[in-house]
């Protein structure tokens, strides 16, 4: 291809041209990529290099130039993986004949343990919902399910009474990719569960279509991730937790609880339909304080000879 035909402009566009189409990815990402590849144009043009022309070391100083900037790991991974992309498909598509980017590698992150609250926490959440109200039985009975079967939240929501088996105390759910497995469900819960079908069944305003999700709103409909969120995040507040949580933290608070309580790794994994052990390993932490005490009662080096 002549190289004047390589120009910044001409470059761009076939690449947006590839994400839309080929990737077919939606306008927010594509417009999201075409950002981060924006931030090496300029780079690459302050430095007086093209960018079909950009060698390892040119793509190095810019990935060093982003962390001058102040720019978090996270944030700089994402926008190499964007460049890395961008390579990968000029090499590809004949714009030119070697890629630079295979050996540029990312900043390394910290991992990130999501917030979990104890027992006693989700008692307070609990606790803080006003029983007379309309929802109040429905709000503990969806707390109760997260907390002791460790839904999604996209799970929960969509949780059908036909997947309900409460006398053998478990729940069928539908988890990502449409993959099916039982969970089991706590007396606990199930007792919730209970005392929300009451109010569910005097509902005379059930939407049609409606009839065979768990949670409904007042006007008979199922609902939405969001919903749940707000509502959890203001229990929260009313309930004195500072801890920034979701839905998600009572699915890990799940987790936790049960590998502190002895549960095999590969248990939890099934219960929380994970594919990778290793994301079965995100979920789950050990309080530093305890491993500390663990390390110190067990290892040989610490305990004392028996005279």
């Amino acid at each position: 291809m002549e190289t004047g035909k390589k120009t910044d402009a001409n470059v761009a566009k076939a690449y947006q041209r590839y994400l839309k189409l080929e990737r077919n990815f939606t306008m927010n990402t594509v417009e999201a990529y075409m950002r981060d590849l924006q931030k090496l144009v300029t780079f690459l043009r302050g430095e007086g290099i093209e960018p079909v022309k950009v060698k390892l070391e040119d793509l190095q100083h810019f990935a060093a130039s982003l962390h001058d900037l102040g720019i978090g790991a996270r944030s700089q991974c994402r926008i190499l993986s964007g460049v890395r992309a961008f390579y990968r498909f000029l090499y590809l598509d004949g714009w030119i004949d070697n890629d630079p980017s295979e050996l540029l590698e990312s900043p390394q992150i910290g991992e990130h343990l999501p917030e979990v609250l104890s027992t006693a926490e989700v008692d307070m959440l609990e606790s803080s919902i006003d029983l007379s109200k309309w929802e109040g039985h429905r709000n503990k009975a969806i707390i109760e399910v997260l907390f002791s079967c460790g839904l999604r939240v996209s799970e929960l929501v969509n949780l059908k009474l036909s997947n309900l088996f409460l006398e053998e105390e478990f729940l069928r759910v539908e988890g990502k990719g449409r993959k099916e497995r039982l969970v089991p469900i706590s007396p606990r819960a199930i007792k919730e569960l209970e005392y929300w079908f009451i109010d569910r069944d005097a509902m005379t305003n059930v939407k049609a279509g409606e009839e065979d999700y768990v949670f409904l709103n007042r006007r008979g409909a199922h609902l939405t991730r969001t919903m749940i969120l707000i509502m959890i995040k203001r229990l929260a507040e009313e309930a004195g937790i500072h801890k920034i949580i979701s839905p998600h933290t009572l699915r890990h608070s799940f987790a936790t609880a049960l590998l502190e309580g002895g549960a095999d790794l590969r248990a939890i994994q099934a219960m929380l339909g994970h594919e990778s052990i290793g994301t079965t390993e995100i979920y789950t932490h050990i309080d530093t304080h305890t491993l500390r005490e663990e390390i110190l009662n067990h290892h040989p080096r610490n305990m004392k000879e028996k005279v």
